[in-house]
């Protein structure tokens, strides 16, 4: 009986060595842990009676009693053991409770560092995040919020253990490995800096396009400091070169002297920029912020009429800036990053000195060369002045008009800029209106060409195309440009034909904004087409093909303008691009008007160009030619022609045929049921390819059309 009574004391015992240790845990300052024990508790207290048997402590009964049966009687341990744990799951119960009020707490002091954060205030920022963690110790984005706030004071080691704290929170958190990779960087701990960046495209390949921009930092910030070690060993060496760069530059940084001072100091200095070493020491030797602070060199740069002097000293620093940027990636930031940059650049490019003008497109152009340095200018100049500065150059009528245009194309190939065009349009379209109301005569027609078809690439997307085709103004400027273009045709061919594939993607919008202007754009675009220039044929058709369903009254302009003959002609020409459009104008105006249909019968004998369409891969193509197969159905006779031909199985294929574009399965079942009523020996013929089920199964494009 003893021993009975010691093993369950023993048992007790542990039973409660074991809750203590888990109440412990529950306290603890890791996350980890404190949910490990809370997953423990939780599973103690779901457990079974009779799971639970074996820790429990015996109770004996004495069997030989004559007493009638009494429900059995637990022990006083066994009693204390379920007390306890019943203590232990209301304490679980509040502490979800301040859990959940602790949150709340926590979110708003969260909102409140993040609002410090953002008026730049980073020490109250760190300092709300820390009592919120204090409310809620494994909320994860207080620690990353105040790993960045540490990155903003400098503070990098404090920010990787913030980081860490976060990582224990949620071990896929990329936010806490961005930061992380962003102190490492700072730190210069290259390679960690990179494993934290791989382990956001571990995580997240969806990010690999802003991981390449990361490890591309790395990449730079390495190459310097390699570059910064080097430069200071020739330095200490007493290499020649590098001592006169630094002496230069302490010769430069002295105040108030005379402007061509510091304009033939900083020639000298150029010729002195040949290699990487002298690169490096300008930067290392604060050579950036002692040319962009010097007053005087700053009131050379802001006179609007400047005069030889303050010329010559704008000159000889946009040199030397060409110089010491050359094949030096890390220079090209600095010089981008310094104060009032973003603005004095496009400033530069419409100076009314050509020669500063000159310079200072040359610097952006080399700045261009590679994909960081377009990337700087995207992030950190004055777009819309840029954008401005750089249309002004249209006026030239040398290679600087086309160097211009060049560098435009260059950053709208950028995804950034692309996105900053959309979300800036409404800034940026009387830029673009400006342009499209030059006069070609005195306008660089090649360079006017570029920037018209890097509008027609902007205008490819939808909410674009809604912004320009809503503006009055630019609608106008489009069809005046049309109009001085057409005065003549052979010299400002190339503006036309860019013209007017910007006006095609304009036309897209459904419906038009205005009727009126549709109607215009299209007389113009019918003109056109008499045209000898393919290019400039295929694109008016292209017009047309998209004006012509907007209006009754525009489809018989086009009619009487004779679009049937012409388009008929573009089919048998052949060519895909220019066959879509002719075959789809032709389906709008034989929808519409029983002449069209007439003329194309009468055109397109036994309407063979037609049904050869239909063996076309371009499934739009197909549904088109299927549609105004069907609509000359209609003109008596017109099925009887086709009797000997393989029309009805070609349909019937279409109909049932499995493709995309579902007007193709719905054409081909219209076109058949209109030639069968048409002409009854069809309908013989359908029903012994068993066509009636292919057309039944059609019904459903039908309903849902």
């Amino acid at each position: 009986m003893a021993d009975y009574q010691e093993e369950d004391l023993q048992k007790f015992l542990k039973n409660v060595d074991e809750i203590t240790s888990l109440i412990q845990e529950m306290n603890s300052d890791d996350p980890a842990v404190r949910e490990k024990a809370v997953l423990e508790t939780e599973k103690r207290l779901q457990l079974p009676e009779g799971d639970q048997e074996e820790d429990e402590c015996r109770t004996t009964v004495n069997k030989t009693t004559i007493s009638p049966p009494q429900a059995p009687m637990k022990d006083a341990d066994e009693i204390n053991t379920e007390a306890f744990l019943a203590s232990l799951e209301k304490d679980a119960k509040e502490r979800a409770k301040r859990r959940r009020e602790n949150k709340v707490l926590a979110d708003a002091l969260k909102e409140k560092g993040n609002e410090a954060f953002v008026r730049g205030d980073y020490e109250t920022a760190i300092l709300c995040y820390s009592e919120g963690l204090e409310k809620l110790k494994d909320m994860k984005v207080l620690y990353t919020n105040r790993a960045q706030a540490y990155i903003k004071l400098g503070d990098y080691r404090k920010a990787l253990v913030d980081c860490d704290w976060a990582l224990k929170c949620d071990e896929k958190c990329t936010k806490a490995y961005f930061h992380m990779g962003k102190a490492h960087l700072a730190l210069k701990n290259y390679s960690e800096s990179r494993e934290c960046y791989q382990k956001i495209l571990e995580i997240n390949p969806q990010l690999q396009t802003q991981v390449k921009d990361y490890l591309n930092q790395v990449d730079l910030r390495e190459r310097a400091d390699l570059q910064e070690k080097e430069a200071q060993e020739s330095l200490d060496s007493g290499k020649n070169s590098a001592v006169t760069t630094k002496n230069l530059l302490e010769t430069l940084s002295k105040p108030d002297q005379i402007p061509l001072f510091y304009a033939g100091g900083i020639e000298i200095l150029t010729e002195m920029m040949k290699d990487c070493t002298e690169r490096t020491l300008f930067r290392t030797n604060n050579g950036f912020s002692i040319i962009s602070e010097n007053e005087v060199i700053r009131r050379c740069f802001s006179t609007a009429g400047k005069d030889a002097v303050e010329e010559t000293v704008c000159l000889s620093v946009l040199r030397l800036w060409q110089a010491v940027c050359s094949e030096n990636e890390e220079n090209q930031r600095l010089l981008v990053l310094c104060p009032d940059m973003g603005g004095l650049l496009p400033s530069l490019l419409t100076s009314r000195v050509p020669a500063i003008r000159q310079q200072s497109l040359a610097l952006l152009l080399q700045l261009t060369q590679t994909e960081n340095g377009r990337n700087l200018i995207i992030g950190h100049l004055d777009l819309i002045w840029l954008l401005e500065a750089l249309v002004s150059f249209l006026d030239f009528s040398d290679k600087k008009a086309n160097l211009a245009m060049g560098l435009l194309t260059d950053l709208a190939l950028q995804e950034r800029f692309q996105v900053w065009f959309q979300t800036s349009l409404p800034d940026v379209l009387p830029v673009l209106t400006g342009v499209l109301k030059r006069d070609p005569k005195v306008t660089n027609i090649s360079a006017l060409c570029q920037c018209l078809a890097i509008m027609g690439n902007f205008s490819a997307e939808a909410a674009a195309q809604r912004q320009m085709s809503a503006s009055e103004d630019f609608r106008a400027a489009c069809l005046g440009l049309m109009a001085k273009c057409e005065e003549n045709a052979d010299l400002f061919r190339d503006v036309m034909y860019a013209l007017l594939g910007l006006v095609m993607n304009l036309c897209l919008q459904s419906p038009l904004v205005s009727e009126v202007w549709a109607m215009e754009v299209s007389q113009k675009c019918l003109s056109l087409l008499n045209s000898q220039d393919g290019g400039i044929l295929t694109r008016a058709a292209g017009v047309l093909s998209r004006t012509l369903s907007s209006s009754l009254k525009i489809v018989e302009e086009a009619l009487r303008a004779g679009v049937v003959k012409k388009m008929i002609k573009f089919l048998k020409a052949g060519g895909q691009t220019a066959s879509r459009y002719a075959v789809k104008i032709l389906a709008i105006c034989t929808n519409s008007y029983h002449e069209a249909r007439e003329e194309v019968i009468r055109l397109d004998k036994k309407l063979g160009v037609l049904m050869q369409l239909l063996d076309s891969e371009d499934e739009i193509l197909v549904g088109n030619a299927a549609l105004c197969l069907g609509n000359c159905m209609e003109v008596p006779r017109a099925a009887s022609s086709l009797l000997s031909t393989d029309i009805v199985p070609v349909l019937l294929k279409l109909a049932g045929s499995d493709a995309r574009q579902t007007a193709v399965q719905l054409n081909a079942g219209i076109a058949l049921g209109k030639l069968c009523t048409a002409e009854p020996r069809f309908a013989a013929l359908l029903r012994e390819l068993h066509g009636m089920e292919i057309l039944n199964s059609t019904m459903k494009y039908v309903e849902s059309s």
